[in-house]
């Protein structure tokens, strides 16, 4: 036992030097890929009909997922890039300010989104870098057909039907970069996304209105040139 550990303790030892010895950083262009899941916070959604009373709805959503790629430069210190990413939540449940709640609901609201991002990295002597930022631009929202339940009566009713709208977005996170080698290393994040009112046309006269909100996880690799 005594024997064992002494081994790990060299070993230990032996990989110190590794780990606290980072690559010489140079300047230059990157390109990366991400995926991981995304949180949507519930959001209250307004649906106005010309000549009948607003409804208002607390909309609830399941995980999702988050994709995308992104392009820049580093610099050292700071870093700019352009992302080009897919969000997307189902919706769980709706419940309105009449007293409805509909379960089993079947649709989704997904958010493409390209954003130009700024980062400040944090450099020291390990491979690990820590950084935090935001980034702000634009997304298209879709909202698509989303049919409910009726909790107290079982009837099956359409919610909302399918639409779009392009909204500002902005989203702010912090992570960490760790070099794999001078040209490629992992990105582990989190971001905070978010975006302006989107205004749906959800049939007839109806018009639903809404904001994206979630928190996501990323895990990217990411190529320096």
């Amino acid at each position: 036992m005594k024997r064992n550990l002494i081994v790990i303790a060299a070993v230990a030892l032996l990989t110190i030097p590794v780990l606290s010895s980072a690559e010489p950083f140079k300047p230059g262009a990157y390109f990366s890929v991400f995926l991981g899941g995304g949180v949507l916070q519930n959001t209250d959604a307004t649906t106005t009909d010309i000549g009948v009373q607003d409804i208002r709805d607390r909309i609830g959503f399941d995980p999702g997922i988050n994709v995308g790629v992104t392009g820049g430069y580093d610099l050292g210190l700071f870093r700019l890039e352009g992302e080009l990413s897919y969000k997307q939540g189902e919706i769980s449940s709706v419940r309105d300010n009449l007293g409805n709640t509909f379960i089993r609901t079947d649709g989704s609201l997904g958010a493409l989104s390209m954003l130009f991002n700024g980062f400040f990295n944090l450099r020291n002597d390990s491979p690990v870098t820590p950084y935090l930022g935001g980034g702000i631009g634009f997304a298209t929202l879709h909202l698509s057909d989303t049919d409910g339940i009726q909790s107290t009566t079982g009837t099956k009713f359409r919610l909302y039907n399918g639409d779009s709208d392009t909204v500002l977005a902005y989203q702010l996170g912090a992570g960490m970069e760790i070099s794999l080698s001078r040209r490629l290393s992992v990105d582990l994040g989190y971001r905070y996304f978010a975006t302006d009112v989107a205004r749906f046309e959800t049939g007839g006269n109806k018009e639903t209105s809404l904001k994206y909100q979630s928190h996501n996880g990323t895990v990217g690799l990411r190529v320096k040139f």
